[in-house]
């Protein structure tokens, strides 16, 4: 039976695999480099072995080895490997080995090839978060578990849609970190990360197993060979990136890191983060002021270019396509200048639930916690307990509420049944009364 290649692959044009090593786009002496490297660092020994390692088709590993050996920095062993198909052995001489220790001295990075800037920029352009099309269908399947208030897809869908930034303000409690995850969802498909960038002789590393999650390709394997033998193996298949930050988020994530001893540069956060969403949860609570922030943003997020810069003081342009999430429990005036709030380009409140849309939750959390409701204990939580705090409802009450009286229903020995009682010790820990603390 045939096959088609897996549609996870079929998401975005794939990078194209080089036919030649002019193709590359990498000068010959950073390929011969990264090879000697590579092979002093991992000590693979075949032409296949080192093909995958360096992320190279072996015919173009094979041309660079042969290069090597005319140079006089590999040689052959003279032994045949048995588990590689017969394929024969090399290794590096004293003088590569000399040339791959210089070349550490420089820089540690050895592995994947890296793609140079400007193929990488074109790659940006064609898996773009702007080119999603995301449909009022598409946004509620993927926030399908959320109670969402009467009319905030109607905001969510042109801003999500549109791949420009997204502010999420409103009190604590209800929602915007789960709706911000939603967002990540609906934009459902792959695209290609490359291992490592190339500028100006530096290499970036970019792929990040924490941001980006591989796609495992399912399908037959002589059909996925086939595939495989077109894309640019420099590139990893991943899901859409996601880079959350919170109360952590400082000024020099948004910088390339540099590690001073491996002398090697690793991508900034918002880097990693193209193609995808960065989302700044909790907005106002990081050490540089919210304002600060969003200044760093500002121009990237206008003209789809971030500057970055090098130890040298170089500078350069990398591609910004990212949907930015901002959430924040200020109201937006509290924290931003006009200007500011002028560049971003949806704004949009997320406030507490209506009576009705809270017991929709409440009855839903309980269902899946299976803790018995009952009318006496809900009528005391809403006609007692609620008018203290002026019927101002929080879409986490329900969740934690429950789970309160799960707690002490545990520690009881009672039946998993709301009481009046059992409401009131609940109600205790979701407010702290106020009162001074003799010391």
């Amino acid at each position: 039976m045939n096959m088609r290649p897996d549609p996870a692959m079929m998401g975005v044009p794939a990078p194209e695999q080089p036919r030649t090593l002019a193709d590359t786009g990498l000068t010959g002496t950073m390929l011969r480099d990264i090879l000697l490297k590579t092979i002093f660092r991992k000590s693979v020994e075949t032409t296949r072995e080192i093909s995958e390692a360096i992320c190279l088709a072996t015919g173009l590993t094979q041309e660079l080895i042969d290069k090597a050996r005319e140079a006089g920095l590999m040689q052959a062993t003279g032994t045949m490997h048995a588990g590689s198909s017969g394929e024969m052995g090399f290794q590096l001489t004293d003088q590569g080995k000399a040339r791959a220790m210089d070349a550490l001295s420089q820089s540690e990075y050895y592995g994947a090839m890296p793609v140079p800037l400007e193929k990488y920029k074109a790659q940006v352009k064609a898996q773009s978060v702007k080119n999603i099309k995301i449909t009022r269908q598409r946004l509620m399947e993927s926030m399908g578990h959320l109670i969402l208030p009467s009319g905030l897809l109607d905001q969510l869908g042109p801003a999500v849609g549109s791949g420009r930034s997204v502010l999420m303000y409103g009190p604590p409690g209800n929602g915007k970190s789960s709706i911000a995850e939603g967002i990540r969802a609906a934009l459902g498909d792959n695209i290609w990360i490359p291992h490592a960038i190339e500028y100006a002789g530096t290499v970036i590393a970019m792929f990040d197993p924490i941001v980006h999650t591989k796609v495992e390709q399912n399908g037959e394997v002589g059909v996925l060979r086939k595939v495989n033998n077109r894309v640019d193996q420099r590139y990893i298949l991943c899901q859409r990136p996601t880079v959350m930050t919170g109360g952590e988020l400082t000024l020099d994530m948004l910088d390339l890191k540099y590690n001073p001893v491996a002398r090697t540069y690793q991508a900034s956060l918002q880097l990693k983060s193209s193609g995808g969403v960065f989302i700044v949860d909790d907005l106002g609570r990081q050490e540089e002021a919210p304002q600060k922030l969003i200044n760093r943003w500002i121009v990237p997020m206008e003209v789809g270019y971030d500057i970055l810069a090098l130890q040298s003081g170089e500078k350069f342009e990398v591609p910004f396509d990212t949907l930015v999430v901002f959430s924040t429990n200020f109201h937006p005036n509290k924290i931003f200048d006009m200007a500011a709030l002028r560049r971003i380009f949806f704004k949009v409140l997320i406030d507490g639930p209506t009576q009705a849309e809270f017991l929709k939750i409440f009855a839903m959390v309980a269902k899946k916690k299976k803790f018995e409701m009952d009318e006496a204990a809900l009528l005391h939580l809403l006609k007692k307990k609620y008018p203290e705090i002026n019927n101002v409802y929080a879409n986490f009450h329900g969740v934690f509420l429950i789970d309160q009286m799960i707690a002490a229903c545990d520690f009881e020995g009672l039946p998993y049944r709301m009481t009046p009682e059992l409401i009131d010790r609940a109600w205790a820990n979701l407010f702290v009364e106020e009162a001074d603390i003799v010391h």
